[in-house]
């Protein structure tokens, strides 16, 4: 399986003693706009199962295999300006790089699927390598026990190199060219998303779901590394740094107009040299293009690739971490509120203090039209840290869902930093995004 470099820069990279495989080059590196709308008139009639949140029960009884070749598409207009003490690059008004997801799923038996995920074009690579992938049994044929069956009516297990189901904000993110599930056009300042190598069992019986998982909380899984700063050699071992994760909850549909859902999430890794990830993990990139990137004379100032998590703020690479995670979801016919309450402390992996951060967010959002297909909302974001530092962002949206894969979105955001050291007293952001997706 090809993997890609998540470091921001090579220098970076050497210096965590990164493992990268070259990326496979395709047609794919400079997709213009027209190619989107060719996609768009070419699938207006095919019809899309998007989940929420964690994927339903297999209902298949058939042993034969099946495929399921599918895709995800986004292009953004971005005219966003920024401002600090310090002196920031200008941003213009324009179009971003389309970016691209394949997916592949393979259904092997019955209850059993495989998975495979490729990002053709993303703003942190414009070229193809694999994301991830993992297998899903929801049911055991190949066991032949009437006994296991009827355990495994309530049982899920997923094990892959994946997302890792910390959380439920996960499952309301866009992921490079899937924006479907995705409301508004940006994702949480604070974002807890990566792909790693992981191992889930849930539980799930009339609305109520436990799960636990267990993952090395690494984005590039290696063996050994290198630190060209100290000119030493690390063996890493999955053994000594796995992290320990689950969530329980319920999901209820209360009535035909009432579904709420309230879920407690935790992740546990409590030593990781080999630079753990939650809060590092995205590899496609923000959707705030070059926000924030302050003027240094270098080409690299312009590059979206190489600060791709441009508006974003967290712990960023960690040895230690405890996180937690509160999501509610209360729909009332058309009426949608999501609200998320988050606290991580531990170590970063670069040395330094310790960490202690907070997000709170609140999204709410109506949904009309006769189908409900057109939306506008809110959200409101506010992440805080124990050194007084602080960032707040306010969304807002209005959406229309063309068909249940076709999506056209408008952003206005505006995002403002206090105490900040690198941007001075005074900083942020603020504008309009228009964006697209198809995913089939």
């Amino acid at each position: 399986m090809n993997r890609a470099c998540f470091t921001q820069n090579t220098n970076l990279s050497r210096a965590l003693g990164a493992s990268c495989i070259r990326p496979i080059k395709n047609n794919f590196v400079r997709m213009k706009p027209y190619l989107l709308l060719f996609f768009m008139g070419l699938i207006l009639s095919i019809k899309v199962y998007s989940q929420q949140f964690e994927e339903s029960k297999l209902t298949g009884t058939s042993d034969s295999l099946k495929v399921k070749v599918g895709a995800d598409f986004a292009i953004q207009f971005q005219a966003i300006r920024h401002h600090a003490d310090s002196t920031l690059i200008p941003l213009g008004s324009a179009l971003n790089l389309p970016t691209a997801n394949l997916n592949i799923n393979g259904y092997l038996a019955r209850g059993v699927k495989v998975n495979l995920e490729v990002y053709l074009s993303s703003r942190h690579h414009t070229d193809t390598w694999v994301k991830g992938g993992y297998i899903l049994f929801d049911q055991l044929p190949f066991l032949n026990s009437a006994l296991i069956d009827k355990v495994m009516n309530h049982l899920t297990i997923k094990i892959g190199v994946t997302d890792v189901n910390y959380g439920d904000e996960h499952f309301r993110r866009s992921d490079n060219g899937k924006v479907i599930t995705n409301p508004f056009v940006g994702n949480y300042i604070m974002d807890a998303f990566t792909t790693a190598p992981v191992l889930e069992i849930m539980y799930r019986n009339n609305g109520w779901l436990v799960m636990g998982g267990l993952t090395s909380g690494n984005l590039d899984p290696i063996v050994a590394g290198y630190n060209a700063t100290s000119k030493q050699y690390t063996a890493f071992n999955i053994t000594d740094e796995l992290a320990y994760y689950g969530k329980a909850g319920i999901d209820k549909q209360i009535t035909d107009a009432l579904r709420i859902r309230l879920t407690l999430s935790g992740y546990f890794n409590p030593r990781n040299n080999h630079n753990g990830s939650l809060y590092f993990g995205d590899r496609a990139g923000s959707r705030y293009y070059l926000v924030m990137n302050k003027e240094t004379n270098n080409a690299t100032d312009v590059d979206p690739s190489v600060n791709h998590l441009s508006g974003n703020w967290g712990p960023g690479f960690t040895n230690k971490d405890n996180s937690i995670m509160t999501n509610l979801l209360v729909k009332l016919k058309g009426l949608e509120i999501f609200g998320t309450y988050e606290n991580a402390t531990g170590t970063p992996f670069f040395g330094n203090a310790d960490f202690n951060y907070s997000q709170y967010a609140a999204e709410g959002l109506y949904h009309f039209g006769k189908s409900q297909q057109f939306y506008g909302g809110a959200r409101y974001g506010y992440v805080k840290n124990n050194t007084s530092s602080s960032v707040n962002r306010t969304q807002i949206a209005l959406g229309w869902y063309m068909t249940k894969n076709i999506v056209a979105k408008a952003e206005y955001v505006n995002q403002n930093y206090k105490n900040f050291a690198l941007y001075g007293n005074n900083a942020g952001f603020k504008g309009v995004v228009v964006e697209a997706g198809i995913s089939f």
